[in-house]
Formats: structure tokens, sequence, C-alpha cells
């Protein structure tokens, strides 16, 4: 795994720790996160959607991916983004 995989990895690691041990006032928004970790098809798919945006050239939490989750899922931008990272984390980490 290069530098830039481990990094990406690591955020998504660190930030799910952080949301998981309640530290963060995201928490309180745990239906979004409940989602998919009730819905194991919903973060499926949303991998699915994450790796085409990596074929597109795209980090998974560029600004433009992250507006593209935001507009399919009906989230705000910062709500896409926790949802991905979260995502990506546990059931996709090969996505960058």
């Amino acid at each position: 795994m290069n530098k830039a995989g481990i990094g990406a990895h690591l955020k998504a690691l660190i930030l799910g720790s952080t949301l998981l041990s309640g530290l963060s006032p995201v928490w309180a928004n745990s239906s979004l996160l409940e989602s998919v970790k009730q819905n194991p098809q919903k973060a499926k798919a949303l991998c699915s959607q994450l790796r085409a945006i990596n074929a597109q050239g795209l980090s998974y939490n560029s600004p433009e991916a992250v507006a593209q989750i935001a507009q399919q899922q009906g989230l705000s931008n910062t709500d896409a983004e926790i949802l991905s990272t979260y995502v990506v984390g546990l059931y996709c980490p090969e996505i960058r």
C-alpha cells in the first residue's frame, strides 16, 4: 500500500474510531451511520458508487465526490463525507 493509500485508510479509521468512541458531536446523528450499519446492502451500493468515483480518477473524499454522494443520497456535504468515510473504513477500505 502506498503512502497516499495508507493516509486515506488511516483517516477513515481515525474518523470511524472518533465517531464510535462518542467524542464527536456528529455522533448525535447516529441514524446516518445506522442506516448502513443495519443495511449492509446500502453500504455495498455506496461502495460501488465510490469505486466508480475512483475509476474517474477522483478520491472518495474529493469535493466533487462528496458533492455527488450528497446529491445522490439527499445529504449535506458534511454528512456525505462522514457517511462515505465510515463506509470506506468498514466495508471497502481498498477505495481511495
